[in-house]
C-alpha cells in the first residue's frame, strides 16, 4: 500500500515539475519566438551574478525574482479575500487536468506494472471538462474582485468566451469518443497503436480530421490568447481582467496561461496524434509492416515513448505561440460568432455524420 502511494506521489511531483518548468520555459520561447519573427534579437539583458545575455538561464531566473519582490497591490475598494483567490483558481485547473493524461504506456520495475499516468480514471475526459470548466470562476472572481471596469469587462468577455468555446470543444470530441468506444484516455491512446491498411497508424487525425480542427481552434480559444485574447485587449482594456493584479498573483496568472498550453497540447497530442505511441512500435520493440521486427530493451522502448509525446507536446506548444506572432485579434463579435454560428454547427454535423458512418459499418461487417 504505502509503496503504491509513494509511486503515485512521484509521478504526480514528476508531471506537476515538468508542466511548471516547460511553462516557464515557454515565457522565454515566447520572447524570443516573436523575436525570430520581427527580426530583433528579443530577452538578452538579464545579468545574475554579474553574467548578462545568458538568454534561457538567467530569464528563468531574473523572471520569478523579478514578480516575487513586486509589491503586492490590492485596490483600496477591492474584496482581499477574492482578490487573492482568484489567481489560484486560474493555476489549479491547469495544473490538476494533466493527473489523468497518459505520458507513457507501462514501465516494469522489479516485476511490478507501474502506468505512466497520474490518475487513471475511466471518466478521463469528463474529468478533464470538469477541471477545465473551473478556469473561468478565477477571471470572473479576479475581475469582479478588482474593483475596475476595465477588469470587469475583461471578465465578462472571458466568461462569455469560454463557456462559449467549451460547447464545440466537448462535440469535438464526442466524434473520437465514438470511434474509440471510451472515456478512458490511456485506453483511447493504446487504441490508436492500430494501422489503418496495414501501414498507416490509427491516430485520432486520420479518422477525425474536422473535430481535430475544432478542437485545436477551440483550445486556442480557452488559452485566451491572440487572436481569441479578447479578455485581455490591451488596446481595449489595458491589461484586461488581471489588470489590478501585480507581484506573485500576476504571476500565477502569468503561470496558468502557459500551463493552459502546455495541457491543450498534451490533449491534442493525446486524441489525435497517438499520445505516446511512436508509429510500429510495440512494448518489445519496432514490428515492421513489411516485415521484420527490431526488439529493443524495455527501458527504450519507454523512453522512446516518454520522448515521443513530449516532442508532439512541445511541437504543439509552439504552433500556438507562432499563431500569436501571425493572426491579428478577432473582434468581439467575430470571437462569438466562430463559435456559435461556424464551430458549433460544424461539431454537430460532425457527430452526426460519424454515428451514421459507424452503423453503415456495424451493418456491412453484419453481412454475410
Amino acid at each position: 500500500m504505502m509503496i503504491d502511494i509513494g509511486i503515485i506521489a512521484a509521478k504526480a511531483f514528476l508531471v506537476l515539475f515538468m508542466v511548471l518548468n516547460l511553462a516557464g520555459v515557454l515565457g522565454w520561447i515566447e520572447r524570443k519566438g516573436s523575436a525570430l519573427i520581427q527580426d530583433r534579437i528579443g530577452a538578452n539583458r538579464a545579468s545574475i551574478f554579474g553574467f548578462a545575455g545568458m538568454g534561457l538561464v538567467n530569464t528563468l531566473i531574473a523572471d520569478p525574482i523579478k514578480f516575487l519582490t513586486k509589491e503586492d497591490f490590492i485596490p483600496p475598494k477591492g474584496d482581499r479575500f477574492l482578490h487573492t483567490l482568484a489567481p489560484c483558481l486560474a493555476l489549479f485547473p491547469a495544473l490538476v487536468t494533466f493527473a489523468v493524461i497518459p505520458f507513457g504506456d507501462v514501465l516494469v520495475v522489479a516485476g511490478r506494472e507501474i502506468v505512466l499516468q497520474v490518475a487513471n480514471v475511466n471518466i478521463g475526459i469528463l474529468y478533464i471538462f470538469a477541471m477545465a470548466s473551473l478556469s473561468v470562476y478565477g477571471i470572473v472572481i479576479g475581475a469582479w474582485a478588482s474593483n475596475n471596469k476595465f477588469s470587469l469587462l475583461g471578465g465578462v468577455r472571458g466568461a462569455a468566451q469560454m463557456v462559449s468555446y467549451e460547447i464545440a470543444m466537448g462535440l469535438s470530441v464526442l466524434g473520437v469518443l465514438m470511434i474509440f468506444g471510451t472515456l478512458e484516455l490511456q485506453e483511447i491512446v493504446r487504441a490508436q497503436g492500430g494501422l489503418l491498411g496495414g501501414w498507416l497508424p490509427a491516430w485520432g487525425i486520420f479518422l477525425q480530421p474536422v473535430a481535430f480542427l475544432l478542437f485545436f481552434t477551440a483550445a486556442v480559444a480557452e488559452t485566451k490568447r491572440i487572436p481569441f485574447d479578447l479578455p485581455e485587449g490591451e488596446s481595449e482594456l489595458v491589461a484586461g481582467y488581471h489588470v489590478e493584479y501585480s507581484g506573485a498573483k500576476f504571476l500565477m496568472f502569468f503561470t496558468g496561461e502557459f500551463a493552459e498550453i502546455v495541457t491543450a497540447g498534451a490533449l491534442v497530442t493525446t486524441l489525435f496524434f497517438g499520445g505516446w505511441q511512436v508509429p510500429y512500435l510495440m512494448r518489445d520493440g519496432f514490428h515492421l509492416p513489411w516485415g521484420g521486427t527490431l526488439l529493443l530493451p524495455h527501458l527504450v522502448v519507454v523512453l522512446l515513448q516518454v520522448g515521443a509525446f513530449a516532442v508532439k507536446v512541445i511541437f504543439f506548444c509552439w504552433v500556438q505561440i507562432l499563431l500569436r506572432w501571425t493572426l491579428p485579434r478577432f473582434r468581439y463579435d467575430q470571437v462569438m460568432r466562430l463559435g456559435w454560428k461556424m464551430l458549433l454547427p460544424v461539431a454537430l454535423l460532425n457527430v452526426v455524420v460519424t454515428a451514421v458512418w459507424i452503423v453503415l459499418g456495424e451493418r456491412a461487417s453484419l453481412r454475410p
